[in-house]
């Protein structure tokens, strides 16, 4: 499957932005899907995962509450919506697809499919 991030911009702390994937799998619901980020200097980590249907969510503990994954498989699409930003959300952000089920997995190695990242920065 391949993936495409969008959405990524510059905005002021506080604020708001929506990541969108477009994925060219016709059947996207055969994946779980996950968001992750690298900020300038560090190691890539997990934001935030969802399962094939949606039934299901997992996120990274600096994201909970501010941040949504969602997706609308019909449209091949999956979401981050991201709320209350902050600067050290600043980071490229990657989707990636996964084949692997519940319990959502956290950890790169479990996803097979990945495309370029978007890049958000969150000003002071």
């Amino acid at each position: 499957v391949q993936l495409q991030a969008s959405g990524g911009g510059l905005v002021q702390a506080g604020g708001s932005l929506r990541l969108s994937c477009a994925a060219s799998e016709r059947t996207l619901s055969n994946f779980a899907m996950g968001w992750f980020r690298q900020a300038p200097g560090k190691e890539r980590e997990f934001v935030a995962a969802l399962s094939l249907n949606g039934g299901h969510t997992y996120y990274a503990d600096s994201v909970k509450g501010r941040f949504t994954i969602s997706r609308d498989n019909a449209k091949k699409m999956v979401y981050l919506q991201m709320n209350s930003l902050k600067p050290e959300d600043t980071a490229n952000y990657y989707c990636a697809a996964t084949i692997a089920r519940l319990p959502l997995p956290s950890d790169q190695k479990a996803y097979g499919y990945w495309g370029p990242g978007t890049l958000v920065t969150v000003s002071s």
